[in-house]
């Protein structure tokens, strides 16, 4: 890959470390108690809220370039 890919990637990379740790530094027991839900939540729903979640990020990616 060249160089000027790999400083947008890793920005991207650590802003989306900083949106994911946003709601368990603030609402830790709200967060565990999603854990706690989404652990029965079947494989098959899980796939398909990841393909919708990817399908959704490279359809904005899309639009916004």
């Amino acid at each position: 890959m060249h160089s000027e890919l790999w400083h947008p990637l890793l920005i991207g990379f650590c802003l989306m470390l900083v949106m994911e740790g946003i709601v368990p530094f603030l609402y830790p027991q709200r967060w565990r108690n999603l854990v706690h839900q989404l652990a029965l939540v079947s494989n098959r729903g899980l796939r398909i809220t990841g393909f919708v979640s990817m399908m959704t990020g490279v359809i904005l990616l899309y639009i916004f370039n």
